[in-house]
């Protein structure tokens, strides 16, 4: 008979049903679209705003990138995973809701607010990600992790739709309020989803696996930090995939935080542009279930080199693409594999590391995961500003994706990989 899911698996996974609507109305659809239109009315070339877009993303990465594993370090103390990931949470939704105060000409400002917006939701996920561990075993983590990616694709269709109704009833006239008006009211929509139903995680999910406090904890986390580095040094298997998932899981986020602006570029309307991020959230639902299912069957690691392989072809087709309906072909091919790729991604690592120890290794894959999100959007940036052409830079991600799949296919299995051993010094 097939196990239910528990009430903490639950409770992990509303998370990412509220936390989705930050990745779709602010990271990717609506703030984007507000960011480029407050840019373009103050004289900024298209191509330059998609840079600085670019740029802004970058440093707010580089800073998590810098506490991510140190933070990640103290976190594996008892009691401070959930401490650390409220406080994440709370400057996310609170700067989220912040954007919706500043006036639309103070472009610049917006970016200030959009970083940390950026800090809250990435710095949330990267102990959310680790609390994978405490909610179920490693035999279901390919299933839990990818039904919470799926039911945050469900989950942030419906705060997207009702903001993209509210949008074009102010465009038509039905609402007395512009279209910078209603955007602002998707922000705080954005806000209050996010914030309502991070509710059940905090009540419900415990941190099972810890280290005991010690004296000095901050002086011990650096000490215990450099015996981390150590470890996955002496874990091959655990570098290589750690360093594929560098390469490939910058291309994923990359395209995914930067659509919006690049659809803009080639004169994609907003309202096409919102139905297409609309119908993509839908149809990513059911596929990231798929990837599960089917890594089941096949292999978590075989699903992901698929992933890449329709990632690669996505960059490749974004090179040529002209046509509102090259958009929405571009939109399927990257709905079918975003969920599914991240995911299996992030069950294939929990799988990997000592669970007493899962914040630790989790910050070193979030800083592999951030740094990678700098290189992408500088990539992007530079080479469409040189090139004038933000097609140029999309293409250039095809070379991050050929370099992943070149190092994740030296990665043996998980299901073969010997986990790494609790080490002494964290022991409980």
């Amino acid at each position: 008979m097939k196990q239910r899911l528990t009430k903490e698996e639950k409770s992990w996974m509303f998370y990412d049903w509220g936390n989705s609507a930050y990745s779709i109305i602010i990271s990717t659809a609506i703030f984007p679209l507000f960011y480029k239109s407050s840019a373009t009315e103050a004289g900024v070339r298209a191509a330059d705003s998609t840079a600085y877009l670019g740029y802004t993303i970058a440093i707010a990465t580089f800073i998590l990138a810098m506490l991510g594993p140190v933070l990640g370090t103290i976190a594996d103390y008892e009691h401070k995973k959930m401490r650390f990931f409220r406080f994440f949470v709370l400057l996310g939704v609170s700067s989220t809701a912040m954007l919706a105060l500043l006036p639309v000409e103070q472009w610049v400002i917006l970016l200030v607010i959009y970083t940390f917006t950026v800090l809250g939701s990435s710095g949330s996920n990267v102990f959310y990600d680790a609390f994978l561990v405490d909610v179920t075993t490693d035999r279901r983590m390919d299933m839990v992790s990818s039904k919470g990616f799926s039911l945050g694709y469900i989950g942030s269709t419906i705060p997207f739709l009702i903001s993209i109704g509210i949008i074009i009833l102010a465009q038509t006239g039905k609402l007395p309020i512009d279209t910078a008006g209603a955007s602002k009211i998707a922000f705080l929509i954005t806000a209050a989803w996010w914030g309502i139903f991070t509710l059940p995680m905090l009540r419900n999910v415990k941190q099972k696996y810890y280290i005991k406090p010690e004296p000095r904890p901050v002086q011990q986390s650096f000490k215990r930090l450099g015996n981390t580095l150590k470890e996955i040094r002496k874990y091959r298997s655990l570098f290589l995939f750690l360093l594929a998932y560098f390469f490939y899981i910058d291309g994923v986020g990359t395209i995914i935080t930067m659509s919006t602006a690049y659809g803009t570029d080639l004169g994609i309307s907003a309202t096409s542009l919102l139905i297409i991020l609309f119908a993509t959230q839908v149809v990513a639902a059911p596929f990231a279930i798929l990837y599960g299912k089917l890594a089941e069957r096949f292999s978590c690691k075989k699903m992901l080199y698929v992933g890449i392989i329709v990632y690669m072809f996505v960059c490749l087709y974004a090179y040529f693409m002209k046509t509102t309906l090259d958009f929405w072909i571009l939109a399927m091919l990257v709905a079918s594999s975003q969920g599914g790729i991240q995911a299996l991604s992030r069950s294939y690592f929990a799988k990997l590391v000592p669970k007493k120890n899962s914040n630790e290794f989790f910050g070193f894959y979030n800083i592999f995961g951030k740094f990678a999100s700098i290189m992408g959007p500088l990539l992007v940036g530079l080479t469409a500003q040189f090139t004038g052409h933000s097609s140029s830079g999309v293409f250039s991600l095809i070379i991050l994706f050929i370099i992943g799949l070149a190092i994740l296919m030296k990665v043996p299995d998980p299901d073969v990989i010997p986990a790494v051993p609790t080490t002494n010094h964290t022991a409980l």
